[in-house]
Protein backbone atom coordinates (compact mmCIF):
# COMPACT_ATOMS: atom_id res chain seq x y z
CA UNK A 1 0.00 0.00 0.00
CA UNK A 2 1.83 3.47 -0.88
CA UNK A 3 0.98 6.99 0.85
CA UNK A 4 0.29 9.89 -0.70
CA UNK A 5 3.17 11.40 -2.51
CA UNK A 6 4.75 14.57 -0.71
CA UNK A 7 3.29 17.60 -1.11
CA UNK A 8 4.81 20.98 -2.02
CA UNK A 9 5.78 23.11 0.76
CA UNK A 10 2.28 24.20 2.03
CA UNK A 11 0.83 25.49 5.70
CA UNK A 12 -2.04 24.20 7.19
CA UNK A 13 -5.00 26.44 6.79
CA UNK A 14 -8.05 23.88 8.12
CA UNK A 15 -9.11 20.93 9.64
CA UNK A 16 -12.34 18.95 9.79
CA UNK A 17 -12.53 15.74 12.00
CA UNK A 18 -15.57 13.71 11.23
CA UNK A 19 -15.84 10.40 13.29
CA UNK A 20 -18.48 7.78 13.69
CA UNK A 21 -18.45 5.50 16.89
CA UNK A 22 -20.90 2.45 16.52
CA UNK A 23 -22.61 0.67 20.38
CA UNK A 24 -24.32 -2.15 20.58
CA UNK A 25 -27.15 -1.79 23.21
CA UNK A 26 -28.12 -3.52 26.40
CA UNK A 27 -31.60 -3.25 24.53
CA UNK A 28 -30.62 -4.86 21.64
CA UNK A 29 -30.33 -1.36 19.90
CA UNK A 30 -27.55 0.11 18.05
CA UNK A 31 -26.16 3.41 19.02
CA UNK A 32 -24.23 5.32 16.19
CA UNK A 33 -22.30 8.13 17.81
CA UNK A 34 -20.89 11.05 15.08
CA UNK A 35 -18.67 13.91 15.85
CA UNK A 36 -17.86 16.68 13.62
CA UNK A 37 -15.67 19.44 14.09
CA UNK A 38 -13.67 22.30 12.59
CA UNK A 39 -10.55 24.17 13.43
CA UNK A 40 -8.52 26.92 11.91
CA UNK A 41 -4.44 26.65 12.70
CA UNK A 42 -4.64 30.79 12.57
CA UNK A 43 -6.38 33.06 14.59
CA UNK A 44 -9.66 33.93 13.24
CA UNK A 45 -12.42 36.74 14.07
CA UNK A 46 -15.76 35.58 13.93
CA UNK A 47 -18.81 37.70 13.58
CA UNK A 48 -20.17 37.16 16.97
CA UNK A 49 -17.67 35.07 18.98
CA UNK A 50 -14.77 37.39 18.45
CA UNK A 51 -11.06 36.55 17.71
CA UNK A 52 -10.78 32.63 17.98
CA UNK A 53 -7.06 31.22 18.44
CA UNK A 54 -6.00 28.93 16.62
CA UNK A 55 -7.23 25.17 17.91
CA UNK A 56 -10.91 26.34 19.21
CA UNK A 57 -13.41 24.88 17.00
CA UNK A 58 -15.31 26.83 14.95
CA UNK A 59 -17.80 24.01 14.82
CA UNK A 60 -18.01 20.96 17.58
CA UNK A 61 -21.19 19.11 16.83
CA UNK A 62 -22.49 15.22 18.19
CA UNK A 63 -25.68 13.58 16.81
CA UNK A 64 -26.36 10.20 18.85
CA UNK A 65 -28.84 7.99 16.23
CA UNK A 66 -30.38 5.15 17.70
CA UNK A 67 -31.37 2.32 15.57
CA UNK A 68 -32.94 -1.39 15.39
CA UNK A 69 -32.11 -4.12 13.13
CA UNK A 70 -33.06 -2.83 9.75
CA UNK A 71 -31.54 0.66 10.29
CA UNK A 72 -35.04 2.36 11.24
CA UNK A 73 -34.13 5.70 13.59
CA UNK A 74 -35.61 4.99 16.76
CA UNK A 75 -34.29 8.33 18.46
CA UNK A 76 -31.73 11.24 17.75
CA UNK A 77 -29.92 13.33 20.09
CA UNK A 78 -27.77 16.24 18.98
CA UNK A 79 -25.50 18.48 20.88
CA UNK A 80 -24.01 21.74 19.49
CA UNK A 81 -21.17 22.68 21.41
CA UNK A 82 -19.47 24.91 19.43
CA UNK A 83 -21.12 27.01 16.64
CA UNK A 84 -20.44 30.59 14.67
CA UNK A 85 -23.86 32.04 15.49
CA UNK A 86 -25.74 30.98 19.03
CA UNK A 87 -28.93 30.21 16.07
CA UNK A 88 -27.10 27.39 15.54
CA UNK A 89 -27.48 25.66 19.04
CA UNK A 90 -30.86 26.39 20.09
CA UNK A 91 -32.99 24.93 17.10
CA UNK A 92 -30.86 22.28 15.75
CA UNK A 93 -32.19 19.29 17.55
CA UNK A 94 -36.47 19.81 16.21
CA UNK A 95 -35.68 18.87 12.63
CA UNK A 96 -33.30 16.18 13.58
CA UNK A 97 -36.36 14.70 15.25
CA UNK A 98 -38.12 14.53 11.85
CA UNK A 99 -35.68 11.80 11.72
CA UNK A 100 -37.29 9.18 13.53
CA UNK A 101 -38.90 6.19 12.17
CA UNK A 102 -36.94 6.52 8.85
CA UNK A 103 -34.92 3.77 7.54
CA UNK A 104 -31.24 4.25 5.77
CA UNK A 105 -30.86 2.18 2.95
CA UNK A 106 -31.12 3.46 -1.32
CA UNK A 107 -31.89 6.92 -1.47
CA UNK A 108 -30.62 7.87 1.58
CA UNK A 109 -29.35 11.45 0.68
CA UNK A 110 -32.97 11.99 -0.89
CA UNK A 111 -34.58 11.10 2.20
CA UNK A 112 -32.38 13.39 4.20
CA UNK A 113 -32.59 15.98 1.56
CA UNK A 114 -36.80 16.15 2.08
CA UNK A 115 -36.70 16.30 5.45
CA UNK A 116 -33.86 18.51 6.28
CA UNK A 117 -32.56 19.76 3.63
CA UNK A 118 -31.80 23.05 2.68
CA UNK A 119 -32.88 25.95 5.86
CA UNK A 120 -34.85 22.78 6.79
CA UNK A 121 -32.19 21.66 9.01
CA UNK A 122 -28.27 22.35 9.51
CA UNK A 123 -26.05 21.38 6.68
CA UNK A 124 -23.18 20.01 8.32
CA UNK A 125 -26.03 17.22 11.12
CA UNK A 126 -27.15 16.57 7.84
CA UNK A 127 -23.86 15.49 6.27
CA UNK A 128 -23.01 13.39 9.80
CA UNK A 129 -25.94 11.41 9.67
CA UNK A 130 -25.86 10.86 5.81
CA UNK A 131 -22.59 9.17 6.11
CA UNK A 132 -23.66 7.49 9.74
CA UNK A 133 -25.33 5.31 6.81
CA UNK A 134 -22.16 3.45 5.95
CA UNK A 135 -21.14 3.25 9.46
CA UNK A 136 -24.69 1.43 10.48
CA UNK A 137 -23.87 -1.00 7.48
CA UNK A 138 -19.99 -1.75 8.49
CA UNK A 139 -21.65 -2.53 12.25
CA UNK A 140 -24.97 -4.19 12.46
CA UNK A 141 -25.04 -6.46 9.59
CA UNK A 142 -21.37 -7.98 10.35
CA UNK A 143 -21.66 -8.38 13.75
CA UNK A 144 -25.36 -10.12 13.38
CA UNK A 145 -23.59 -12.56 10.77
CA UNK A 146 -20.45 -12.98 13.45
CA UNK A 147 -22.39 -12.89 16.41
CA UNK A 148 -20.10 -10.42 17.82
CA UNK A 149 -17.15 -12.17 16.40
CA UNK A 150 -18.48 -16.05 17.49
CA UNK A 151 -18.64 -17.17 13.92
CA UNK A 152 -16.52 -16.82 11.19
CA UNK A 153 -17.23 -14.08 8.72
CA UNK A 154 -17.25 -16.53 5.82
CA UNK A 155 -20.58 -17.93 7.24
CA UNK A 156 -22.45 -14.95 5.58
CA UNK A 157 -21.14 -16.25 2.05
CA UNK A 158 -23.15 -19.29 2.28
CA UNK A 159 -26.53 -19.67 1.02
CA UNK A 160 -28.17 -18.72 -1.91
CA UNK A 161 -28.52 -15.04 -1.76
CA UNK A 162 -24.84 -12.38 -2.33
CA UNK A 163 -24.66 -10.38 0.71
CA UNK A 164 -26.12 -6.95 0.61
CA UNK A 165 -22.33 -5.01 -0.25
CA UNK A 166 -21.62 -7.12 -3.05
CA UNK A 167 -22.04 -5.16 -6.08
CA UNK A 168 -21.82 -1.86 -4.14
CA UNK A 169 -18.06 -1.23 -4.46
CA UNK A 170 -15.34 -2.05 -7.17
CA UNK A 171 -13.73 -4.54 -4.63
CA UNK A 172 -17.11 -6.30 -4.27
CA UNK A 173 -17.66 -6.46 -8.20
CA UNK A 174 -19.77 -9.71 -9.26
CA UNK A 175 -17.01 -9.74 -12.04
CA UNK A 176 -14.07 -9.32 -10.18
CA UNK A 177 -11.44 -11.43 -7.92
CA UNK A 178 -12.25 -10.87 -4.39
CA UNK A 179 -16.23 -12.14 -4.68
CA UNK A 180 -13.92 -15.17 -7.56
CA UNK A 181 -11.85 -16.21 -4.81
CA UNK A 182 -14.27 -15.47 -1.58
CA UNK A 183 -17.43 -16.14 -2.82
CA UNK A 184 -17.30 -17.90 -6.18
CA UNK A 185 -21.16 -19.05 -6.15
CA UNK A 186 -21.57 -15.32 -6.65
CA UNK A 187 -18.83 -14.76 -9.03
CA UNK A 188 -20.17 -13.78 -12.80
CA UNK A 189 -17.70 -13.77 -15.83
CA UNK A 190 -17.18 -10.58 -16.85
CA UNK A 191 -18.73 -9.22 -19.81
CA UNK A 192 -17.09 -8.36 -23.04
CA UNK A 193 -16.75 -5.42 -24.46
CA UNK A 194 -16.75 -4.74 -28.13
Amino acid sequence: MSDLPAPVPRRPVHTRKISFEGFLRDDGLWDIDCTLSDTKSVPIRMHERGLLPPGEPVHLLRVRLTLDDSFTIRAVQTAALHTPFAECQVPADAPMQKLVGLTMGRGWRKTLDGVIGGVAGCTHLRELVFNAATAAFQMIPHYRATEGGTRDARDEMKGGQPPFYMGQCMTWSFEGPVVQRIAPQFHRAPKKTA
